[in-house]
C-alpha cells in the first residue's frame, strides 16, 4: 500500500500554545482528508520558535507538554486519528533539561517521540546548557513502509537511520531563517543526507517572522540523486503532499535573491505588527528614497490604509521633498499628513542658544517626538527608516530618526535599498501598474536636510565606496590592510573603520529589525561598546 506524506507548513507564534494547536490541528485535518497518511510539522511548530529563556521556564515546559496531548485527543475527535501527525514542540529529558522533540500523534496519543541532541535556538544571545544526549526512537512504520525523524542540522547517528535497511524516507523538521542563496544551500545540505541514508528527504520548514528572524518556508522532497520531488511556496503558509512511489522530478529549485529579500522583509514586518498586536503603523515621509522604501514595503505588507506617512519639513527642506513624498502617498494610497516642524524646533534652538550639530539633531529630535505621539494617541506602530551603511557608521540620530518599533530595511546598505527600489517598480510596470516610488527619490543624492545644501557624502563615504567596504568587513571579517589589498578606496576604509565601532553604542539602541543577510549587525556582530580598538589604526 502507497503512503502520501503532506508537508504542513504553517507560520505559528512564539508562546501561543494554544493558538499554535489550534493552527496545527486545523491543517493536519487537512491533510488527512486530502490523503496525507504522514503530516509533517516544522520545528517547534507548537510552541513557536525561537524560545529563548521561555523553554527555561517550568510553566512554560508544563502546558507545552498538555497542549501536546490535547493535540493528540483532538486530532482524534476531529476524525484524523489514523493519520501520523509528526509535530515539533518542547521536550524535558531525564535530567530536566528542555530539548526540542518531535512527537507522532496516532489514534489520540503520542506513540513515538524523537528528541534532538540540543534545543536549537536562533537567538541573539545563546544561553549554553541547554543540551541532551537522548535522542529517543528513530524510525516510525505506516502501511509497512519505514520512516526516520531528524532535525535539520543534526548529523543522522551512525547505527540509527542511516544504517537501517528499506527506508522510505527521512522526515526533517527544520527552523531555516532567511538569507540569500539559502535556498540552493539547503537543497545541497539535504541531497547529501538523502544520500547518506539511501531514500528521499522530506523537509518542513516553518514560515513567518518572529522578532529579528524570517522563516522563508519553501519546504521540499529531494532524492538521493538530487532530483526535487515535491515543493511548498515560499514566504507563505503552503500544504502540499507527495506520494512515496513519486519519483517525478520537478524544476530545479531557484533564488531571485533580490525578489526573495523583498519578501522577506514585507513577512517580517507583517508578521512583527500582526504577532504584536497592532494593525497599523507610522513612519516620516521625507521625500528620500530610505523612507519611499519603507512605505511602499508597508503598504505592500499591511495594505495602505494601514500606513500614515508623515512629513515633516523644516526651513532646510527643499521644495521636492514634500513633493516627492506627497508624489508617493497619491501612487500607492497611504494615509498622508504634513505637519511643518520650524515652529517647534525654534523654541529650542532660542532657549538653549543651540548651534552646528545640536541644531541639526533637535530637528530629527522632534520629528521623532511628532511620530511617538501619533503612536501614542492612535495606537501605531512606528517605523524607523535607517539603513544598514547608516546604522554601520552611526549617521543617524540617536531618540531622532532612530525612533521606532521595527526598522524594515535596518539589514539593507545603501545600494540594496536602490536596488529593491527598481526592482519594486518594475513589478509594477510588468503588472500594468503605477511604479509606487517617484523616480526622483530614487536618482536624486541623499541627504538629511538638516543644513542648507547637505548631502550624506559631507559626513561618510560615496555610498558606491562605503558599501563594498561594510560588505567585506562585516561578511568576510576583513581587516583595513586586507581591504586595501583588495583595492578598495583608501579614504572609504579609514572612514568607515573608524566610524564603525564608534557606533556600536547607538546599534544597541536601534528598533528590530528583520535579518535579511548573512552577518547582520545586532545578530552576528556584538563589539564592545567601551573601547581604545582601533581598526583603522591597526
Amino acid at each position: 500500500m502507497s503512503v502520501t506524506v503532506a508537508i504542513a507548513q504553517i507560520n505559528p507564534t512564539v508562546g501561543d500554545l494554544e493558538g499554535n494547536r489550534q493552527l496545527v490541528a486545523q491543517w493536519a485535518t487537512t491533510a488527512h482528508r486530502q490523503g496525507g497518511h504522514i503530516v509533517l510539522f516544522p520545528q517547534l511548530a507548537l510552541t513557536g520558535y525561537p524560545l529563548e529563556d521561555l523553554a527555561l521556564r517550568p510553566s512554560f515546559q508544563r502546558v507545552a507538554e498538555a497542549n501536546l496531548a490535547m493535540l493528540a485527543r483532538q486530532l482524534d475527535q476531529a476524525g484524523a486519528g489514523d493519520a501520523h501527525v509528526v509535530v515539533g514542540s518542547l521536550g524535558i529529558n531525564a535530567d530536566g533539561q528542555p530539548t526540542t522533540t518531535a512527537a507522532v500523534l496516532h489514534q489520540g496519543q503520542p506513540t513515538h517521540r524523537h528528541t534532538a541532541p540540543y534545543l536549537p535556538h536562533q537567538s541573539l544571545c545563546p544561553r549554553p546548557g541547554l543540551h541532551t544526549t537522548d535522542q529517543g526512537t528513530d524510525t516510525f512504520q505506516v502501511n509497512g513502509a519505514k520512516f526516520g525523524l531528524a532535525f535539520e542540522g543534526v548529523t543522522v547517528r551512525q547505527g540509527a537511520v542511516d544504517t537501517q535497511a528499506g527506508m522510505g524516507a527521512l522526515l526533517v523538521l527544520g527552523g531555516s531563517v532567511f538569507e540569500p542563496g539559502k535556498v540552493r544551500h539547503r537543497a545541497n545540505a539535504a541531497q547529501a543526507q538523502a544520500e547518506q541514508v539511501g531514500a528521499p528527504l522530506v523537509y518542513a520548514n516553518l514560515v513567518g517572522g518572529q522578532d529579528c528572524l524570517v522563516f522563508d518556508g519553501g519546504s521540499f522532497v529531494i532524492s538521493p540523486t538530487g532530483a526535487l520531488l515535491c515543493q511548498a511556496d515560499q514566504f507563505r503558509q503552503d500544504l502540499v503532499l507527495w506520494d512515496l512511489a513519486d519519483r517525478s522530478p520537478r524544476p530545479a529549485l531557484t533564488d531571485d535573491d533580490v525578489g526573495a529579500t523583498y519578501q522577506a522583509i514585507t513577512l517580517g514586518l507583517a508578521d512583527y505588527v500582526r504577532k504584536n498586536g497592532f494593525t497599523k503603523v507610522v513612519l516620516g515621509l521625507s521625500g528620500g528614497i530610505d523612507s519611499a522604501l519603507v512605505a511602499v514595503m508597508a503598504a505592500d505588507a499591511l495594505g495602505p490604509e494601514h500606513v500614515t506617512g508623515v512629513a515633516m519639513p523644516s526651513r532646510f527642506s527643499s521644495p521636492h521633498s514634500v513633493a516627492d513624498a506627497a508624489d508617493l502617498a497619491g501612487r500607492v494610497g497611504l494615509d498622508w499628513r504634513t505637519v511643518p516642524i520650524q515652529e517647534m524646533v525654534d523654541p529650542f534652538l532660542t532657549t538653549l542658544g543651540l548651534s552646528g550639530v545640536a541644531a541639526e539633531n533637535i530637528q530629527a529630535r522632534v520629528r521623532g517626538m511628532i511620530l511617538m505621539a501619533v503612536s501614542n494617541m492612535e495606537g501605531h506602530l512606528v517605523l524607523a527608516t535607517g539603513n544598514k551603511s547608516e546604522l554601520a557608521t552611526g549617521y543617524s540620530t540617536i531618540y531622532g530618526d532612530a525612533v521606532g518599533g521595527f526598522a524594515p530595511i535596518k539589514d539593507l546598505v545603501k545600494s540594496q535599498v536602490w536596488q529593491l527600489a527598481r526592482w519594486r517598480n518594475a513589478q509594477a510596470t510588468a503588472r500594468g501598474e503605477i511604479k509606487p516610488i517617484p523616480e526622483n527619490s530614487i536618482t536624486k543624492p541623499p541627504s538629511a536636510e538638516l543644513r542648507p545644501d547637505q548631502r550624506d557624502s559631507d559626513s561618510i563615504p560615496e555610498y558606491h565606496l562605503l558599501d563594498p567596504v561594510l560588505e567585506q568587513h562585516l561578511l568576510g571579517g576583513l581587516g583595513r590592510d586586507q581591504l586595501l589589498a583588495a583595492g578598495l578606496d583608501p579614504g572609504a576604509v579609514d572612514l568607515a573603520l573608524h566610524l564603525s565601532d564608534r557606533a556600536e553604542w547607538k546599534r544597541r539602541q536601534y528598533p528590530p529589525g528583520p535579518k535579511v543577510s548573512t552577518w547582520a549587525l545586532d545578530c552576528n556582530r556584538r563589539i564592545p561598546m567601551t573601547s581604545r580598538w582601533q581598526e583603522d589604526k591597526a
